[in-house]
């Protein structure tokens, strides 16, 4: 502790340096802030400081007497009175006992005095011990005598292989019972027959209902647990099957009545698969109710959607493009005619165009279109394997051929180089066109074209091998898909009609 010079001098200069604790305490190198403010508040109250300390008492005489009082009441054991009370130290007790209560506190052995204990003392004290009546200390302090002696009375009476017995070896014992160990064997047993038939079940449910191993029997609808159920009883009883695929008999019986039923989708199933691979595997449930209905037949979609995921009839997407034909700034770019609004109210006012690269083991392909943004129709191709201006030319020439003088459509392109050359640009001039770019690195500025390849390349492309494919096959492939995607493609948003027949049926064309 702080002497009062140290402590007058604190205060003083914390005075001095207009009450700044850390100016204080960094010239002197003490106390702390908490001290320091405590020493000014007794100097300002009776303008000076405490020379000496009063140590306060840390147990009031009420405890004191208290645990003297507990002490002689229960046995006059030290060690039982703190822990009952959680005060004071056993060093601290004694000395309240020979103050409080003189010549009452019982006499602590010395070391060399001999007692003589009956052979009933020494076994009472043991079963104490090791029934955890009371500590090791506590049956020491009662009876009067050391630890060590205490635990070799207990070596003494009970012996190295009954002291494992008392405490247990740690290891778990098996059931003397031998009915009992059969019975556990014939538990764990049903428990890997259960096992096994749940694993039969998952296995059915991937070959016959057609979904994932690891989905849970109880979502499963209840004609497909009829199912299952009906492939493993002759493997399995009926009711362990019921309970495991959470089914009640009742609605089994129900289901497999239902099942002999003949499917009142029957006809309208096998038209829907056959417009599937009529149209190369290309339709959604969309498309294929849509010709459906336009034959006569009235069903919902939601019926068409069903069947086809019954029959596992559906449509593999990719996304993915490589090429790019930007070659850099080689020309004056016009700017963004089209800004994204690719709707268009007549044919040849607004054209897109663009090039895909495809491939293929053979070799790569690219393709060249000019898409029309009044119904999406494909105006003119050229299919190729070299990305070079007579490319995107001789499509151009194409499509300026099927104008008539009085138009002048938009043509809206990327910034590649072959849309920035001499060859297209006097073409461009020529015919009247009105020139239209994207902006430099943003694809969604011709998103109509972007689509129209995404579509082309889902539905002829991707996921499909063309191990064996010469070049030429493959360009007389692309080449029949686009007449197709022109005549026969159907598009919902033109009432559920290819771009021919939709220009047939307002009567453009004859």
């Amino acid at each position: 502790m702080y002497s009062y010079e140290d402590r007058l001098k604190a205060v003083k200069l914390y005075i001095k340096y207009d009450f700044s604790v850390a100016a204080t305490i960094r010239e002197l190198g003490y106390p702390n802030r908490k001290m320091l403010v405590r020493w000014y508040k007794e100097y300002k109250e009776i303008g000076d400081l405490h020379k000496q300390y009063i140590k306060r008492p840390k147990y009031t005489s009420e405890q004191r007497k208290a645990a003297v009082n507990y002490y002689l009441e229960h046995g006059r054991n030290i060690t039982r009175t703190v822990r009952a009370l959680g005060y004071p130290s056993r060093d601290e007790l004694p000395k309240w006992i020979d103050e409080l209560a003189p010549g009452e506190r019982k006499a602590r052995i010395e070391r060399g005095t001999m007692i003589q204990f009956s052979q009933e003392q020494k076994n009472n004290a043991v079963i104490e011990l090791c029934n955890r009546e009371g500590s090791a200390a506590a049956v020491v302090d009662r009876i009067g005598t050391s630890r060590g002696v205490l635990y070799k009375w207990k070596k003494e009476l009970l012996g190295k292989e009954n002291e494992k017995d008392m405490y247990g070896s740690g290891k778990p014992s098996l059931p003397d019972n031998k009915e009992a160990q059969l019975a556990e064997v014939e538990s764990l047993k049903k428990e890997i027959y259960r096992k096994q038939m749940e694993l039969e079940i998952l296995k059915k449910v991937a070959e016959i209902i057609k979904k994932d191993l690891g989905i849970d029997q109880k979502d499963l609808t209840n004609r497909e647990k009829s199912i299952l159920i009906d492939a493993l009883r002759t493997k399995y009883p009926l009711n362990n099957l019921l309970e495991i695929v959470g089914l009640s008999k009742s609605s089994y019986y129900y289901q497999k009545e239902t099942l002999k039923l003949p499917d009142k989708y029957g006809n309208l199933r096998t038209k829907v698969k056959d417009i599937f691979c009529e149209n190369k595997r290309r339709y959604g449930y969309r498309r294929v109710h849509a010709i459906i209905r336009n034959s006569g037949t009235i069903v919902s979609e939601k019926v068409i959607r069903r069947i086809m995921k019954e029959e596992r009839l559906v449509i593999s997407y990719r996304k993915k493009r490589n090429y790019s034909s930007y070659k850099g700034e080689i020309s004056p770019a016009p700017g963004n005619v089209i800004n994204r609004n690719f709707h268009a109210d007549a044919p040849n006012t607004k054209w897109l165009t663009d090039l895909t690269e495809f491939r293929i083991p053979a070799g790569k392909v690219y393709l060249s279109p000019i898409i029309d943004c009044f119904d999406g129709m494909v105006v003119s191709w050229t299919i190729g394997t070299s990305p070079d201006a007579e490319l995107v030319n001789t499509m151009l020439d194409d499509a300026i051929s099927q104008l008539s003088d009085k138009e002048h459509p938009i043509i809206h392109s990327d910034r590649g180089g072959h849309y920035r050359w001499p060859g297209w640009l006097s073409r461009v001039e020529k015919s009247g066109l009105i020139r239209s770019m994207s902006r430099k690195g943003c694809p969604p500025d011709n998103s109509a074209c972007e689509g129209f390849f995404g579509r082309l390349k889902n539905e002829m492309f991707y996921n499909r091998s063309r191990k064996g494919v010469s070049i030429e096959q493959f360009i007389n492939e692309l080449n029949n898909y686009l007449i197709w995607y022109n005549e026969k493609r159907i598009k919902i948003s033109l009432g559920a009609m290819s771009p021919i027949d939709y220009r047939c049926s307002i009567g453009l064309i004859a």
